[in-house]
């Protein structure tokens, strides 16, 4: 039986390439809140011969994220990898007090990933089996100015992953959890960055390290999801190979 994946912030960027990835051998769950984006790629998934079923969702509620749980299950009988991939990075100086900014990056990109690691735990503890993976990034390992509270959110997801980790493993689950740090990648995240020179420091920045495409961050989680069932890839750095940072 083919295994159920469900993906966050599936309508672009590394979420979008890696359902078109792993559709040809797995049932995927597409959530977002771009629901013309979501119909798009289920009908090119539909084309490539694979299986896929879409719900609107806002990661920031934990009421949508339960539904979708409820969704995935009601409709394929289980959830084997939930994929924590939605996210926003609005970076600004702390000295603009972008505070509706700050608090949008912490209930997308930190209770995000609670809620769905909330929703996917208890179906994977039942049948003790699964694999949850949160999508961090390299500024979740190292802080860089303007980037402070997104850096914030994203060492909190590297904080949950590895907690969780240690935690399932001392209850013997057999779940495996896996976070991913990308580095520079062309996806349209940029795009939520309001001031514009922030905004031109990052795709400087992306041009310049020649950030690489969100399909090579699809095959690490690729990669990640296929090793054997007894053994976990816990922490994948991917960026290119100009990155310096």
């Amino acid at each position: 039986m083919k295994k159920v994946i469900v993906i966050t912030g599936a309508s672009s960027g590394i979420g979008g390439a890696t359902a078109k990835m792993l559709a040809p051998d797995y049932k995927i769950v597409l959530a977002a809140r771009r629901e013309d984006r979501l119909k798009a790629l289920v009908e090119e998934i539909k084309t490539m011969g694979g299986e896929a079923q879409y719900k609107v969702t806002d990661v920031a509620s934990y009421d949508q994220v339960e539904a979708l749980a409820k969704f995935a299950l009601d409709t394929y009988g289980q959830i084997d990898v939930w994929i924590n991939n939605a996210g926003i990075m609005p970076q600004a100086w702390m000295k603009e007090k972008k505070v509706k900014e700050w608090d949008a990056m912490i209930d997308v990109n930190i209770k995000g990933t609670l809620y769905g690691i909330g929703a996917a735990l208890p179906t994977m503890r039942e049948k003790k089996s699964g694999q949850i993976i949160n999508v961090s990034s390299v500024v979740g390992f190292k802080v860089a100015p303007g980037a402070t509270v997104y850096s914030a959110t994203k060492f909190a997801v590297r904080a949950i992953t590895e907690g969780l980790r240690q935690e399932v493993a001392a209850d013997r689950d057999n779940i495996r959890v896996t976070g991913i740090y990308p580095g520079y990648v062309d996806t349209e995240l940029p795009n939520s960055i309001t001031d514009e020179k922030m905004k031109k420091q990052v795709e400087d920045g992306a041009k310049a390290a020649q950030a690489i495409a969100p399909e090579r961050v699809a095959l690490a989680i690729k990669n990640a999801i296929e090793m054997p069932e007894d053994t976990g890839l816990n922490d994948i750095v991917i960026r290119s190979v100009y990155q310096a940072f």
